[in-house]
């Protein structure tokens, strides 16, 4: 796997979150925290999103609204997975050098990497292929050129694990890598 890296800045006015949608099954929330939990802990990698079907997992440090429920938390993650428009995506994402993004709204201050890796599955239709996306794995980093090769190889298996937990077939995807910056390129909202 990956090696830890300790070269993480805690993002100022970020807050320390651990949630996950809560009508899924206990083998299913045991996975996702585990998940998580290796992610954050073997990359450099401070805030962590899982969403496949209608599960989800958010850990790490994130913008998330102050002085809310748990609940209302749950659903301000949803209607922001919602605005980010990931569920086409059939490549990796990798931003590796973003300044200061504002790219969307839940990213803490600060992110400079960002890795957003699909959970894609090949549907057999009669003689034909069909490939769909099934969620994806993201990955927020303080740090500029966050994830090496193997970071991203591991983050794809992780995400290939879930898509056989569901009972899909995973597909190998392209990986696309995007040197961007943010920076008042996306506004949220």
């Amino acid at each position: 796997g990956a090696t830890p890296i300790n070269e993480k800045s805690i993002p100022e006015g970020a807050e320390q979150i651990f949630l996950m949608s809560p009508k899924i099954s206990e083998t299913l929330k045991e996975d996702l925290a585990w998940a998580t939990y290796a992610l954050l802990r073997k990359t450099n990698t401070i805030s962590v999103l899982i969403l496949m079907q209608d599960a989800f997992c958010v850990r790490g440090y994130w913008n998330a609204p102050k002085h809310i429920s748990k609940e209302q938390v749950i659903g301000w993650f949803e209607i922001q997975i919602n605005k980010i428009g990931l569920s086409n995506m059939k490549e990796t994402l990798y931003f590796p050098q973003a300044e200061d993004t504002e790219l969307w709204e839940m990213l803490p201050k600060g992110t400079h990497s960002l890795l957003v890796q699909p959970v894609l599955h090949t549907q057999s239709l009669d003689s034909s292929e069909t490939e769909k996306n099934n969620g994806f794995v993201l990955l927020a980093s303080s740090s500029s050129y966050a994830y090496s090769n193997n970071d991203r190889a591991w983050t794809r298996a992780v995400a290939n694990k879930f898509g056989v937990e569901v009972g899909l077939k995973p597909k190998q995807q392209p990986f696309c890598l995007l040197q961007l910056s943010f920076k008042g390129k996306f506004a949220s909202g």
